[in-house]
């Protein structure tokens, strides 16, 4: 099958499985119906997201800028009993952030912060808040944003 639509990698961490099941389950979904051209790699958690990011950003070949329109970032922390929580969401967060900004990436942002297990449940779950869903459009969008403020069609 041949896409027309915007070429998108997606960049799962899969520290929760079922989490990251239901993530990816939304923004396939979201991202089929845009006729998007997909490939995804993934993480072993949260906190190597930005780092894959960049690999992918600055690789120089397959990876090049030019060859993703947009990123969509999956993944989950759950709050536990210390401050690793804190680091890995507030860390994680602004690395990315950074590099969106640094790079001009359209960027959706599907990293899950809960309190626990059953929060991360609704808000991944199809049926629920379909976070995976909402960041492909949101990546959707900026691409549609960084195109029109560029002057282009498409």
């Amino acid at each position: 099958m041949t896409h027309d639509g915007p070429r998108i990698l997606i960049i799962e961490a899969v520290f929760y499985p079922d989490i990251a099941e239901a993530l990816r389950s939304g923004a396939m979904a979201a991202l089929e119906e845009a006729d998007a051209h997909v490939e995804r790699i993934w993480v072993p958690g949260v906190l190597e997201i930005p780092a894959a990011l960049a690999m992918a950003v600055g690789a120089g070949n397959r990876y090049a800028p030019a060859a993703f329109d947009g990123y969509v970032l999956l993944g989950c922390v759950i709050r536990g009993e210390t401050s690793h929580y804190d680091i890995v969401a507030g860390e994680s967060a602004r690395a990315v952030m950074d590099l969106a900004v640094e790079h001009e990436l359209a960027l959706g942002n599907g990293i899950l912060t809960v309190e626990n297990a059953q929060q991360a449940n609704v808000r991944a779950s199809r049926d629920g808040r379909d976070k995976g869903g909402f960041a492909a459009r949101a990546a959707l969008a900026m691409i549609g944003v960084r195109r029109s403020l560029r002057g282009e069609k498409r």
